[in-house]
């Protein structure tokens, strides 16, 4: 049994000097699609700013780490830093122990990356059993639908990036 979402936050928080990234794999295209839709939703719903969204791709959900650290650190270098950046990925799990290892690293390396970015990385990949675990989780399987996660990571790239974020001290 899941649970559905954040719940409640604790104050509606207001995005609207916020920059937020978000980073993409493009396999499990449909799924993805809806995960972004549903974060960038959430954050303009939060008063980020369209034009304050930034999204950009990587091939896969194994590159999500490396495409992070030189996205936030190119946004950085051309004087539009990020305030939090939501890394987007979906593994669904195979015949083999591929699933295993990449679940595992991308886990690991994408919660090191705080400590280097300095910024919130919000973790926004997806881990199923079956792809229609991942449909449900992306809000896009009617018959089993729970609720669409990209939304939760955008109120959770918000609140962060105002109690933790770079401007936030």
């Amino acid at each position: 049994m899941a649970v559905k979402g954040l719940g409640q936050i604790d104050q509606q928080y207001d995005g609207s000097k916020l920059r937020i990234g978000i980073i993409h794999a493009r396999w499990n295209r449909s799924v993805i699609d809806a995960l972004v839709k549903g974060a960038i939703a959430r954050m303009q719903e939060l008063g980020v700013p369209e034009s304050s969204i930034i999204v950009e791709t990587v091939p896969g959900s194994y590159e999500l780490p490396y495409g992070t650290k030189r996205f936030v650190e190119r946004e950085k270098k051309n004087g539009t830093p990020l305030d939090a950046v939501i890394p987007i990925g979906v593994l669904i799990k195979g015949s083999t122990m591929h699933f295993e290892y990449i679940s595992d690293s991308v886990t690991h390396a994408l919660m090191n990356l705080q400590d280097k970015v300095h910024i919130p990385v919000i973790f926004g990949l997806l881990t199923c059993m079956t792809e229609e675990q991942a449909l449900a989780r992306a809000g896009i399987d009617a018959a089993h639908s729970m609720h669409n996660h990209g939304e939760d990571w955008g109120a959770c790239a918000v609140e962060m990036a105002l109690k933790f974020g770079p401007t936030a001290f």
